[in-house]
């Protein structure tokens, strides 16, 4: 009778994590559609044509007294080999810390656009700290905005925020961007890590389809 007890209580936990996990899609999907769908006030199109990933991060968890902290979960979405759409997500962790005289908790939704090879292998990696492992910077923002200056031109990552409705280029400098192989378990029933999924020939799971679907309207790749 306990063992059974035992194993129900793991496949509810288990179907509990996927239904979170597969809300949280839904959720990195609404996020991106929002910001796109406001063209003066969006990630400029010409950076998003060209980006060879996509982080989105719903509900980055900023909390501060005393001891600053970030931590958030969300997704990273690589484009395929010869301009065939998107691949299958990898989830992602985001953590970061600060000290100071500080107070107060706050939710912010984060976007990074890893704009060439070099910053895509940070992304397989196992965890890489942005700004110290790979260059990042604010993004610009407007759909047509210039983005023809050296910071931008030369970062590896480009980040924005969205909180209270402003959406802004962000410094994450100092976070840390690590794999999430419970999330990735809870999509594919496997412990994977990113390296094994963003440019891996997996199907992308059921609860993907709003996420891929919003990111092929709004992109299509362009080289230069």
């Amino acid at each position: 009778m306990r063992t059974v007890l035992v194993t129900l209580s793991l496949s509810l936990c288990s179907l509990l994590a996927a239904d979170r996990t597969n809300e949280r899609l839904s959720e990195a999907a609404d996020l991106f559609t929002e910001i796109m769908a406001v063209s003066d006030r969006s990630i400029p199109q010409d950076l998003l044509d060209k980006a060879v990933c996509i982080v989105l991060v719903p509900g980055l968890k900023k909390a501060a007294f005393g001891f600053g902290g970030k931590y958030g979960r969300g997704f990273a979405v690589c484009r395929k080999q010869g301009d065939a759409g998107w691949g299958p997500p990898g989830a992602v962790r985001v953590e970061g810390g600060s000290f100071g005289f500080q107070i107060g908790v706050s939710s912010t939704d984060v976007v990074l656009l890893v704009m060439n090879e070099r910053g895509m292998k940070r992304l397989l990696t196992s965890k890489f700290t942005l700004g110290g492992d790979a260059s990042v910077a604010g993004g610009p923002v407007g759909r047509t905005a210039s983005a023809q200056t050296d910071a931008l031109m030369t970062a590896e990552i480009l980040s924005w925020s969205r909180a209270r409705g402003v959406f802004a280029g962000i410094s994450l400098e100092g976070a840390t961007l690590r794999n999430d192989v419970d999330e990735n378990e809870a999509l594919y029933g496997k412990r994977y890590e990113n390296k094994d999924v963003l440019t891996s020939s997996l199907a992308p799971p059921e609860a993907a389809a709003k996420l891929l679907a919003a990111l092929n309207k709004y992109s299509a790749r362009k080289t230069s």
